[in-house]
């Protein structure tokens, strides 16, 4: 009994395993690795950028995905607690991309919600890191055992990320640098 019990726990996180390392996530904005454009920069605090989100698009999530949230996350920002500078929650599971300039305009899907970032506001902020070390900028895509989140686009980056974290059941992501 208790080795069918442990071959039944070795098969469930290898499928859990599996699932998260199916879905991609990709942009032509952005690279993994790679230095963010002036398109993803802040035009404001000191920097002079376009302040667009990027394009994105993802596939391969698993198929009990029902709805999808993405965060944009600067763990270097020199705050104790890092810098959110973009959520989008309760995009729909038939939702696979989203385009450039996304935030703030008609072309965000129906439903989705841009929660407040560590901007005071909701909708994409770009990268405008103090200058010295380039910052990380890690964009996460979470897809969802949940139709929806139960926050609010006032709730905390820090709320919305407690929610992600129970309901995630597969991550992709990209990480970017930005430095000055």
């Amino acid at each position: 009994m208790l080795k069918s019990m442990m071959l039944a726990t070795l098969a469930a996180m290898l499928h859990a395993g599996s699932a998260l390392a199916d879905m991609v996530l990709t942009s032509p904005d952005l690279t993994e690795g790679g230095t963010l454009k002036q398109a993803q920069v802040l035009d404001g605090f000191g920097c002079k950028g376009e302040n667009v989100s990027p394009a994105l698009s993802w596939s391969g999530a698993p198929k009990e995905t029902r709805s999808f949230a993405l965060t944009v996350y600067d763990p270097d920002a020199p705050t104790g607690s890092g810098w959110w500078h973009w959520t989008v929650f309760n995009l729909g599971a038939d939702v696979t991309s989203l385009p450039a300039g996304a935030s703030g305009s008609a072309a965000l899907p129906k439903g989705a919600v841009e929660g407040r970032t560590d901007f005071g506001k909701p909708g994409f902020g770009g990268a405008c890191p103090p200058p010295g070390k380039p910052h990380r900028y890690i964009f996460t895509l979470h897809a969802l055992k949940v139709d929806s989140v139960p926050v609010d686009a006032n709730a905390s980056a820090a709320m919305l990320g407690f929610m992600l974290k129970a309901n995630t059941i597969a991550e992709a992501r990209i990480t970017a640098f930005y430095g000055q």
